[in-house]
């Protein structure tokens, strides 16, 4: 399958302090078309920086960046014209509505008027902005502003999208509508590159999974062979009916308030299972969740910052 996306020993560092930080760290991934890929890390883990090379705002310090079949650094003008992108910190044009906003961008990208109105409407439509769609974007909230600039990218017929964090400061019935307008982008066999730290997001959306920390990639690919690669694939949750002891040779252990946790193997699973049901414990047993398998994989929580990497970056 033909490559959306493909980095080689991406590099990236900044200096600061006098010394040099490495935001990325010879990143190589590779993205097929038509994917949406989740970049999921902590906030400083470099995700934004990825992105800011991807769509040419930023070079980097060595390796290489291809999107669909174009250099980042040599080819940047042929990228640009086929990506969209909402960066993290953008913001719309305060004296414009949404319809307005949606309509200008398009007829600059080249789109007739008749087409960009058409696109307008459904976009808007799509993000449940049609209540504010000629409200001034100066006294919208936050989150319908977002919204707006959703609804922005989502009307071009570019055929990657770079969502940088595009649900931050949304409501959930907000989020759902942003979640549906990927869906159905993703459908037209649009490539779709979401930066995101919200890992209900990641999971719902994604057909391919990307772990960063630390400017490294740690794991990439689907998210059922991101699972296999874990050492513990099975969460066990029993109340009552064991001690400490007789739980530590399964797997990790973890106690919460009056239950124990247990990462731990499929055979384990099943023997704690059946010791349980013996004892007349209560009971719950799955697969890792896409937050266990982080912090399986990072070895922290994914809502602790690299705070100085942060600062240093921007990531």
């Amino acid at each position: 399958m033909a490559s959306a996306l493909k980095s080689t020993t991406l590099t990236k560092a900044y200096r600061w302090g006098g010394k040099s930080h490495e935001a990325l760290r010879g990143v190589s991934l590779e993205v097929p078309k038509g994917a949406i890929l989740g970049l999921i890390g902590r906030n400083g883990a470099g995700k934004t920086t990825f992105l800011r090379i991807a769509s040419t705002s930023l070079l980097p310090t060595s390796g290489k960046m291809e999107i669909l079949g174009h250099d980042v650094v040599d080819d940047c003008v042929a990228v640009r014209e086929q990506i969209a992108v909402i960066p993290q910190e953008s913001r719309p044009f305060y004296w414009m509505t949404p319809r307005e906003l949606v309509f200008y961008y398009l007829t600059m990208r080249g789109h007739t008027q008749k087409d960009a109105r058409a696109r307008a409407d459904e976009a808007l439509g799509e993000l449940g902005l049609g209540e504010w769609e000629n409200t001034l974007v100066g006294r919208l909230s936050g989150g319908l502003r977002r919204r707006a600039m959703v609804a922005m990218v989502m009307a071009s017929d570019a055929e990657m999208l770079f969502l940088d964090e595009p649900t931050t400061g949304l409501d959930p019935v907000a989020r759902r509508s942003v979640w549906e307008a990927v869906r159905k982008a993703a459908r037209k066999n649009r490539t779709i590159f979401l930066t995101t730290h919200y890992l209900d997001e990641a999971e719902a959306l994604s057909s391919r999974l990307a772990l960063l920390d630390k400017g490294q990639l740690l794991a990439s690919g689907t998210r059922e062979f991101i699972s296999q690669k874990v050492k513990h694939p099975y969460r066990v949750v029993v109340e009552g009916g064991f001690t400490r002891g007789e739980l530590e040779g399964y797997g990790d252990l973890t106690w919460l308030e009056d239950r124990w946790m247990i990462f731990t193997g499929e055979k384990e699973a099943r023997e704690i299972s059946r010791l349980a049901l013996e004892r007349g414990a209560r009971l719950s047993l799955g697969p890792v969740s896409l937050e266990d398998i982080f912090l399986q994989i990072v070895g922290k929580d994914i809502t602790k910052d690299e705070t100085e990497e942060a600062e240093v970056a921007g990531a």
